[in-house]
């Protein structure tokens, strides 16, 4: 693609690639009542999507004991790898995007709530590793919406961050996106309601992944 808008794209993971949200809220609710923890609303869930673990427990837990939220991790993850049934397919289009994207000449990258062991475990799942020049994970730096991740990113391949744009679907990643001064494209398909993503002042609402190329030739 001939002059190109931006120089790299980077994207959240879950909700906006992959349709994990489901998975999520179900693991997470079975999680705390193994922990003896109370149970939240599949909603409450949702609003914590993109968020590291530590902040997760801040926001659904107050008060938890240390061992309960211990158990809880364990409990998680267990449910969200091994037997947690609810699927987790990529978005329709998805891989078929990233190939134009990359074909393109763009620099993909991942900033993501999941740990390191979490994306790469699920890289491995969807064989997609192979699309992204970099990514930052949840235990690699501040957890979103603190900037770091997208200002490491720009930071390892060079980028101005006004050659840059992040594509999420949560609030978290608009506001990430927004204390980099880097442009943001709300995914509104994913975990959060669309009122949390405009709040964020993205460019545009992007209703299917599989829109992405028409919107980026659209672009000046």
């Amino acid at each position: 693609m001939t002059n190109k808008p931006y120089d790299l794209i980077i994207f959240d993971w879950d909700g906006t690639l992959i349709d994990s949200v489901g998975r999520i809220v179900s693991s997470m609710r079975a999680a705390a009542e193994l922990a003896e923890l109370p149970v939240p609303s599949e909603d409450a869930v949702k609003g914590i999507i993109g968020l590291s673990l530590p902040a997760v427990y801040e926001i659904l837990f107050p008060g938890a004991h240390p061992e309960q939220l211990d158990a809880l991790k364990q409990q998680y993850r267990t449910a969200f790898v091994e037997t947690d049934p609810t699927p987790t397919p990529l978005f329709d289009g998805a891989r078929e995007t990233l190939d134009w994207l990359k074909d393109s000449g763009f620099v993909l990258a991942v900033a993501t709530g999941k740990a390191r062991y979490g994306l790469e475990r699920a890289w491995k799942e969807v064989a997609l590793d192979q699309f992204f020049h970099t990514s930052r994970c949840s235990d690699e730096a501040e957890g979103k919406p603190h900037p770091q991740m997208v200002l490491d990113i720009l930071k390892e391949t060079d980028t101005p961050a006004q050659r840059a744009l992040v594509v999420g679907d949560t609030g978290f990643d608009m506001e990430m996106a927004k204390r980099a001064n880097v442009d943001r494209l709300a995914a509104t398909y994913g975990a959060h309601d669309l009122a949390d993503l405009l709040a964020h002042e993205p460019l545009d609402q992007l209703h299917d992944i599989q829109h992405l190329p028409q919107w980026l030739k659209t672009r000046p």
